[in-house]
């Protein structure tokens, strides 16, 4: 299959840590254009907007959108509207029936749209998953709790209504829940905790459970210092499993059975690939549903000011 020419909008970390290096490494790609309203891309045409980099580069024929949720769905709808596939970062949308729109406009204009979940793709999830089919589930515990001052330095729009605050990193927890687990989950109550100056949370607990009465807590902040966590702890018939390093090692009852390399965009971009050769879309919007569930159900509490 000839490779796929590729366009890249919303040029910021992300990309440049992880988009640009798993395009570079895929013969399946060429990435032919960018657009962002600051960075560029060494090599290739740069747009300011997706409006104007459509109209001067014919020959796309996907597009990943890599701005802040809150911009995704415009953008989206007009890659859809000019033919071209589209790859979503997480989260897919700042809402979740802007996900369902642009997922019936590709399936009207018969093109690809994927909801990137890039956790699902962690070395050692796969195998969590095989582990907790082949047991009885007795209770699940999530922790995802680092320092934003970190990971997220002076982006404002994550913590602006939209941005998901907390949930950004946290819905990356969710999705791998929400693959790893034989059966659904949904929350019974939360709690959600906003500093007085921000529109998004700084911490949240969710309680969830299943069909079967499963115990699960899944905790999030950010406001950790020192070691970093984020780990999935599950007590089991067989042993407690422990799903560390956000999904990239495996251990049973204290012994480690899998760690390999971290590939998740990587294999990001082989599953679009595969996914625009053969026709199809895959727009799995259960983490996403999760977060909205906890902002309804959710207890809101007000905390200390956060200033970055």
């Amino acid at each position: 299959m000839p490779a796929i020419n590729l366009a890249i909008v919303g040029v910021g970390k992300i990309v440049r840590d992880q988009h640009l290096p798993a395009v570079a490494a895929n013969a399946g790609y060429r990435l032919v254009a960018a657009a962002s309203r600051h960075g560029k891309v060494d090599g290739i045409d740069n747009f300011t907007s997706i409006d104007e980099m459509l109209a001067a580069v014919p020959a796309i024929q996907a597009v990943s959108l890599c701005m802040p949720p809150q911009y995704r769905y415009e953008a989206a709808a007009k890659a859809l509207a000019a033919g071209k596939h589209v790859f979503l970062e997480k989260p897919p949308g700042a809402t979740l029936s802007e996900v369902e729109d642009l997922a019936s406009m590709a399936a009207a204009r018969g093109l690809t749209l994927f909801a990137s979940w890039h956790s699902r793709y962690a070395p050692a999830v796969e195998a969590a998953r095989e582990f907790l089919a082949g047991t009885r589930i007795r209770s699940m515990r999530v922790a995802w709790k680092e320092d934003v001052r970190q990971w997220h330095p002076n982006q404002e729009w994550i913590w602006r209504a939209g941005g998901l605050g907390v949930f950004d990193p946290g819905i990356n927890a969710l999705s791998i829940v929400t693959r790893i687990l034989p059966r659904p989950v949904f929350a019974t109550a939360a709690t959600l905790e906003f500093p007085g100056n921000r529109e998004a949370p700084i911490a949240a607990s969710i309680t969830l459970t299943d069909a079967q009465g499963l115990d699960l807590v899944a905790e999030f902040d950010w406001r950790q210092t020192g070691r970093q966590q984020w780990d999935i702890v599950a007590r089991t018939d067989a042993g407690e499993m422990v799903l560390s390093e956000g999904g990239a090692r495996l251990s049973v009852d204290g012994v480690r059975v899998h760690d390999e390399p971290e590939q998740e965009y990587p294999m990001l971009y082989r599953r679009f690939a595969e996914l625009v050769a053969s026709g199809r879309s895959d727009v799995d919007t259960a983490p996403l549903r999760h977060v909205a569930d906890a902002f309804m159900l959710g207890r809101r509490t007000v905390v200390d000011d956060f200033h970055d």
